[in-house]
């Protein structure tokens, strides 16, 4: 396994696989590998010949007040990580080489990064989008592989794809849970032992919205009634059911697929979930 940390390196050591014809399949993550990470690089390296993985905290997706210089980091534990689940190169860029002086020109995605996340992280899916391209663009990979328990990053990455004609097959991953529930996060490190089993309760709420669902239910108050009464968080910045493709918010009644999203926070940290409802 090779470690990269350059751009000209990178180019130069996927050179070859590109000439020899080799599939090369690529997992974007900003490290502190859990899981679900280990999963799409598993996924990729069963479906590609080469697999690329990079690890970069990327500063342009980070409001002025959030926990860019708190992220955890383990950048040896990455390693080990990736050398396990099969990659080939891990891509470790510094911020400099991502966005050298003078660096000036961002890609703004449109309306699926207006809702959600989006309404509360001004700024947050333009640094998404803007770090993601310059990823596709050094890596030029044929697939790429992302996790589905961040729907809203999901939805914008595929639709940036389509709009810009990137030859890149996008694959979403099923949302890798702890045993207990718990949607598998690199946040979760911030958790103490009490905060840990009330951030529970959010998997358990969409749980419930979906047996609920399951059993026929299709009024959107009822469906959120019942995850909102599982929950306990220090506060609810959003749970909303929306189309599952356009992120529109759904009316009175369920007539398609939907998803139901929540973003709160225990204690200081800040997590997400989602389940779909189909």
């Amino acid at each position: 396994m090779q470690i990269i940390s350059t751009v000209a390196e990178l180019r130069s050591a996927l050179a070859p696989h590109r000439l020899a014809g080799r599939r090369i399949g690529f997992v974007p993550t900003m490290g502190f590998l859990h899981a679900g990470h280990v999963s799409l690089i598993e996924a990729s390296v069963r479906a590609c010949d080469v697999t690329v993985v990079s690890i970069f905290v990327n500063p342009t997706q980070f409001g002025p007040k959030e926990d860019l210089s708190k992220y955890p980091r383990d950048v040896a534990r990455d390693e080990a990580a990736c050398r396990n689940a099969g990659a080939d190169i891990i891509f470790l860029p510094s911020v400099e080489e991502i966005y050298p002086p003078g660096f000036q020109t961002y890609v703004e995605p449109g309306s699926l990064a207006a809702p959600l996340c989006g309404a509360f992280r001004p700024g947050h899916f333009r640094g998404v989008a803007t770090v993601v391209a310059k990823l596709f663009n050094m890596v030029q990979p044929h697939a790429t592989y992302f996790g589905a328990k961040d729907f809203q990053q999901c939805a914008v990455v595929r639709q940036m794809i389509v709009d810009l004609n990137l030859p890149i097959e996008f694959h979403a991953l099923q949302t890798v849970r702890e045993s207990d529930g718990l949607a598998m996060s690199s946040r979760n490190a911030y958790l103490s032992v009490p905060d840990r089993a009330r951030a529970l309760s959010i998997s358990q709420g969409l749980l419930a919205a979906q047996a609920l669902h399951r059993q026929g239910e299709r009024s959107s108050a009822r469906l959120l009634d019942a995850a909102r009464a599982h929950l306990d968080v220090d506060s609810l910045q959003y749970l909303e059911l929306v189309d599952s493709v356009t992120l529109v918010a759904v009316g009175e009644t369920l007539d398609g697929p939907a998803a139901m999203c929540i973003a709160a926070f225990i204690g200081p940290t800040r997590l997400i979930d989602n389940a779909m409802l189909q």
